[in-house]
C-alpha cells in the first residue's frame, strides 16, 4: 500500500494505447534500451525490429485509464499507480524547475508505435524525447521478476517511471543536448546520463511525501525500508554488469550503456539522502562515478 487511500488522483492525464506499428523517429532513454539487450540475451530472440527504422503509420487508439480516482485504485492496479505517480511526479518537478512542463504518459496494452519504436514489454519502460512521452506496459514488472531477479513491489514500480521522468527533465532542461551521446563505456555520457536519472528517481522518493491532493491529503505514504530497499533492487537488476553476468558473459566496462548495480543503486540512494542538487553526474570524474 502506497498511496493513501482517499487521496484524489482523478486529474490524471496518463492515456492507454493498444497495438500500433513503428513509426521512425527519436532514440530511446531509460530502461528500455537495456530491456531490449536482456530479452536477446535470455532468448536469442532478434528485437531489432523494435527500434527505428523506414517510416511507417499508426500508433493504436487512445483511452483513459479505467477506475482510477483515488490512492485506494492506485493500490490495487499497475496502470492506475503508474497514472497516480504521474500526478505526483509533475507536482514535484513542478517546484524543481522552472517552466516545467509534463510529459505525456502512455499505459501500453500489448504494444503501440512511437516515434522511436515499438513500445512493450519487451522493450520496457522508455522516455521519448521528440514526443516528450514516457511508455510503459505495466506487465513489464512481472518480467523483472521473472527473468530481471527483482521483486518489483510498488514502490520500484514508482521508481522505474521516475526514472524516466528523470529523463524528461534531462530533456527539457538541455542536458541531454549539452551532453549527447558519445559511445559507450564505464565514463560515457549514456551512462551517466542514466546514473543521473536514478539520482533524480531518488530525489523524487526521498520528498515524495510531501505533495498533497486539492483537499491537502498527502497522495502517498511515508516509504517503508523494505519499500526503498525494493526500489534500490530494482536499480540494480538493471545494471549493466548484473546483465551481463545474468547473460553468462564476462563483464566488460567498455560496452555499458547505463551503470554498474552498485552505481545505480548508489546514485539513487544519493538523491534519495541528498536532493537533485547533488545528481550532477556529469562534474563527477569518471573513477568517483
Amino acid at each position: 500500500m502506497t498511496f493513501n487511500d482517499n487521496a484524489n488522483i482523478g486529474g490524471n492525464t496518463a492515456r492507454r494505447r493498444g497495438p500500433g506499428v513503428a513509426v521512425a523517429g527519436g532514440g530511446i532513454a531509460g530502461l528500455g534500451a537495456i530491456a531490449v539487450i536482456l530479452f536477446q540475451l535470455f532468448t536469442g530472440q532478434d528485437l531489432s525490429s523494435v527500434m527505428p527504422q523506414s517510416p511507417q503509420v499508426g500508433a493504436g487508439g487512445e483511452s483513459e485509464i479505467e477506475q482510477c480516482q483515488t490512492g485506494a485504485d492506485a493500490n490495487s492496479n499497475d496502470a492506475c499507480r503508474l497514472a497516480a505517480g504521474s500526478v505526483v511526479l509533475d507536482k514535484y518537478w513542478g517546484t524543481q524547475v522552472q517552466g516545467y512542463r509534463a510529459p505525456k504518459l502512455i499505459i501500453v496494452d500489448q504494444q503501440t508505435g512511437t516515434q522511436c519504436g515499438t513500445a512493450s514489454n519487451q522493450t520496457g519502460p522508455f522516455y521519448c524525447p521528440p514526443e516528450e512521452t514516457v511508455y510503459v506496459d505495466p506487465t513489464f514488472f512481472g518480467l523483472l521478476r521473472q527473468q530481471f531477479d527483482a521483486t518489483a513491489g510498488d514502490l520500484a514500480q514508482l521508481y522505474v517511471l521516475a526514472h524516466e521522468y528523470g529523463h524528461h527533465v534531462q530533456h527539457i532542461t538541455g542536458i541531454m543536448d549539452q551532453h549527447p551521446n558519445n559511445g559507450t563505456g564505464p565514463e560515457s555520457n549514456g551512462v551517466r546520463t542514466e546514473l543521473q536519472a536514478d539520482c533524480f528517481a531518488g530525489a523524487w522518493v526521498g520528498d515524495m511525501t510531501q505533495q498533497v491532493d486539492e483537499n491537502g491529503v498527502p497522495y502517498l505514504r511515508e516509504p517503508t525500508q523494505q519499500q526503498i530497499a525494493d526500489a534500490i533492487n530494482a536499480a540494480g537488476a538493471v545494471g549493466d554488469d548484473h546483465i551481463q553476468q545474468e547473460s553468462g558473459g564476462v563483464v566488460n566496462p567498455e560496452s555499458w550503456t547505463h551503470g554498474s548495480s552498485e552505481q545505480r543503486q548508489r546514485w539513487f540512494e544519493t538523491g534519495y539522502q541528498n536532493g537533485p542538487e547533488a545528481c550532477d553526474t556529469f562534474a563527477v570524474p569518471g573513477g568517483s562515478l
